[in-house]
């Protein structure tokens, strides 16, 4: 058997269609799996699955990805996202919460309350909201993985990413308790912590030159991460190499946390 073979699988990528979102995506597919390109924005989404579709074709025919747009902030958008990949592709092996927000930079005193609920909302509420909505066929079947992509942040203070880093570091608590509760039933829920990735989302990091270099000078590996460097770790956590493995965060970036 390949440990990484996701043929058969189905699998929901939330905000991906760019950054690691998109790389996942990408890589699930070239493993086999159907994927559900998904994000606010439909023409996005549909040229990362005409981009798959035509890298990696099914025998049959049928697509390798679908398009399901939605909005992470809205419970009735999520559930549509849900129930239309039921409807066409028949059910969910593997959830991967990607999408987030943060719309905010600088000191803690000094965001405003409906810029901190964002964040809170989008980064674990709605996570929250998804992963019950793919759990009970889930347990039904006794097979799935749910993988959030959360962030170094969750490890470690920030002077200026304070709200995100508090609403990361509950994603790997909220994967935690999850892998107690759906555990017994097959179902395994792990984190991905990314460090500093070279992706639109990060860009007032990576964009200013001096912090680059900061940034640069204290990673082991000298350099910052790449989208791909981030879908190999989901292939894992979703395949059958990964199914001893379950409520941990997985952190990859290049040696920084060391």
């Amino acid at each position: 058997m390949n440990l990484f073979d996701l043929t058969g699988k189905v699998a929901i990528i939330t905000g991906s269609s760019r950054g690691i979102g998109r790389a996942i995506a990408e890589r699930l597919a070239e493993h086999g799996a159907r994927v559900v390109i998904s994000s606010r924005k439909a023409e996005p989404c549909q040229e990362v699955a005409t981009a798959i579709n035509t890298r990696y074709p099914m025998s049959d025919g049928q697509p390798r990805a679908i398009v399901v747009p939605a909005n992470i902030s809205s419970k009735e958008a999520l559930q549509h996202l849900v129930d239309e990949t039921m409807r066409q592709l028949g059910g969910v092996h593997i959830l991967v919460c990607n999408a987030a927000s943060n719309p905010y930079f600088g000191p803690q005193a000094g965001i405003a309350d409906e810029q901190f609920r964002k964040i809170l909302d989008n980064n674990i509420i709605a996570n929250h909201w998804l992963i019950g909505m793919v759990a009970p066929q889930m347990v039904e079947r006794r097979d799935g993985a749910v993988i959030i992509v959360s962030s170094i942040g969750g490890l470690r203070g920030s002077d200026v990413l304070g709200a995100y880093c508090i609403s990361k570091a509950a994603d790997m608590q909220l994967a935690r308790n999850l892998a107690v509760e759906y555990g017994p039933h097959n179902v395994r829920v792990n984190c991905i912590a990314p460090g500093l990735i070279k992706t639109d989302f990060a860009k007032a990091l990576w964009e200013d030159e001096a912090m680059l270099a900061r940034r640069n000078t204290h990673t082991p590996l000298r350099r910052i991460g790449e989208p791909d460097e981030i879908a190999g770790a989901a292939v894992y956590l979703a395949s059958k190499a990964g199914s001893f493995m379950t409520g941990q965060s997985l952190v990859i970036d290049g040696g920084v946390t060391i």
